[in-house]
């Protein structure tokens, strides 16, 4: 199922006999091994040899090596050297500080600096609310995590999850204009992080609360919500809901269902699992059946965690006892946040007509889209080479400028519902079909649909 990716993208220096067919020669070697070509670029050029830079996706590191190994085979070709792309995007960090005021000249230092910022600290110490107009409070967020939940990757620490909260906080800056800033904390106490989370706040306007282990991720988020009086917002639980309903609002229109008249199977009962169920029975969805990796909850599930205590008493209404591959025999809809290759072709196939499948685990999702494409009306996933993908960039940078723009502390279901319905009205009636559903991550308009309609839902709850 793997296909070169961008994310697996390498550029080999090769050398090579200066000859009219050097080239084709290369980008052949490069397709035969299964690669795909992205770029040749002559960067030497001599009589008798020449140097050119091959670019290409592969599908992985030993696909790379393939590469470079039928490149070496080839008469008078030798590789140079191997550069991975993505690593060298990565070199220094994604992230720097650039001044939003010019320091010209001795007039610019006095008010940026002493003495002229003398006066504005003591406006502060007598009004604490000013701080958000006249410092980076206005409009600056902080990407918390304690890296024991990566997306994929699991518990690999602080450090480690450091790349991927410097691309949350490049994102929030692209999409929404939003300054945010990675903040990772090496401990996972859930006391420690709530109090080191409530000791930073005063610079930001809001927290982001980005993978963090699930049941902590409940406490700390409710916690900080109530200790704060800047908005908290876990991206993991909402922004995951929020494109997940938008997806699945366009899904049923195109095959002509009801979301209170069907039936939906989750399979994950983690943070995105909870938040998605909770959201869609907000919207109306009525039989929703949640599958952890012991099968149905049921009414009889007594657990030490109240999120999932909660899922006992609210969902599964005929309560049914099972595993997920007996819950998705029949269902209209599965939604899938759990773990790769737990169905097989034969299981979709079992499901209602016009089915709708949504296999969200990263980077491999719960079934193979191809072989669930045979049965299902809408197929979705997490991936970008797969059609509709479900990515949380269409939710997050757009929900944190329409919670800035309005100023607010309090997160509400009517701003998460508001969030999913802008979202879901990107794709218009004439586009609307089973292969998209959901707007591209690049629709210039995502980000400021959604902080306008949250900005609006937040206003209406003054």
């Amino acid at each position: 199922m793997a296909v070169p990716s961008p994310g697996y993208s390498l550029t080999l220096r090769v050398e090579t006999p200066a000859t009219i067919t050097a080239t084709s020669e290369l980008a052949a070697a490069v397709g035969k091994a299964g690669g795909s070509i992205t770029a040749l670029d002559v960067t030497e050029s001599g009589h008798e040899h020449m140097v050119v830079d091959v670019s290409c996706n592969t599908t992985d590191a030993a696909h790379g090596d393939l590469i470079r190994d039928a490149l070496n085979a080839l008469e008078g070709v030798t590789v140079r050297n191997v550069s991975d792309r993505t690593f060298l995007m990565h070199l220094g960090g994604k992230l720097e500080v650039v001044p939003k005021v010019a320091l010209r000249n001795r007039d610019d230092l006095s008010r940026a600096y002493t003495p002229g910022v003398a006066r504005v600290c003591l406006a502060i110490a007598e009004n604490p609310a000013a701080a958000r107009n006249l410092t980076i409070k206005r409009n600056t967020i902080a990407v918390v995590t304690d890296g024991s939940a990566v997306l994929g990757l699991g518990n690999i620490g602080p450090a480690a999850a450091l790349p991927v909260m410097e691309g949350k906080a490049a994102l929030f800056k692209q999409f929404a204009n939003v300054d945010a800033w990675p903040v990772c904390l090496d401990t996972q106490d859930t006391e420690e992080i709530i109090m080191i989370v409530k000791a930073l706040a005063p610079v930001y306007g809001g927290v982001n609360l980005e993978d963090i282990a699930a049941p902590r991720c409940f406490e700390i988020e409710a916690r900080l919500r109530e200790e704060l009086d800047i908005p908290v917002f876990h991206d993991d639980q909402h922004g995951t809901a929020i494109v997940t309903l938008a997806a699945l609002t366009n899904a049923l229109l195109v095959v002509g269902k009801q979301i209170d008249q069907i039936k939906i199977v989750v399979s994950g009962v983690g943070a995105a699992g909870n938040a998605i169920i909770q959201l869609l029975a907000a919207r109306g969805a009525k039989n929703i059946i949640a599958c952890g990796r012991n099968g149905a909850i049921s009414r009889d599930d007594v657990s030490a965690d109240a999120h999932r205590n909660w899922l006992a008493e609210n969902t599964n209404p005929e309560n049914f006892k099972g595993s997920l591959h007996e819950a998705i025999a029949g269902a209209d809809v599965f939604i899938g946040v759990s773990a790769p290759n737990i169905l097989e072709e034969e299981h979709i196939a079992s499901m209602n007509t016009d089915a709708i499948v949504f296999a969200m685990a990263n980077p491999d999702p719960e079934v193979d889209p191809i072989a669930a494409g045979r049965h299902a009306a809408i197929v979705a996933t997490g991936r970008s080479d797969f059609p509709n993908q479900i990515n949380n960039v269409l939710a997050f940078p757009g929900f944190f400028r329409g919670l800035l723009d309005a100023g607010v502390s309090d997160i509400t279901d009517s701003m998460l519902l508001a969030a999913a319905d802008a979202i879901s009205a990107r794709v218009s009636q004439d586009e609307l079909n089973p292969g998209f559903i959901i707007p591209s991550v690049f629709d210039p308009h995502v980000a400021s649909d959604v902080a306008e309609a949250v900005a609006h839902a937040a206003a209406k709850n003054k």
